[in-house]
């Protein structure tokens, strides 16, 4: 399961997890406390998501690219750490 949002997708990947599913969550910069925040109030305080550069709804083709590259590459990481 790929989750992106900030509740939402803290939530759903946090959840997704304790119930068995892999998960994975991305964020944008701006909204890595509060998605710190929501895993630590779902008591998986530590758990770990990609995060991207903000504001993503602005950035042209070349920079979403550059973006997905770099997603790719951590969600990769984190999937490999476990």
């Amino acid at each position: 399961m790929l989750c992106c949002g900030v509740t939402c997708g803290s939530h759903d990947a946090v959840t997704a997890e304790r119930l068995g599913v892999p998960a994975l969550a991305v964020m944008t910069e701006q909204f890595v406390s509060a998605a710190e925040l929501m895993a630590r109030v779902l008591g998986m305080p530590g758990y770990a998501f990609a995060v991207i550069p903000h504001p993503d709804s602005s950035a042209g083709d070349d920079d979403l690219r550059a973006m997905a590259g770099i997603t790719v590459a951590q969600l990769r990481r984190l999937l490999l750490s476990t």
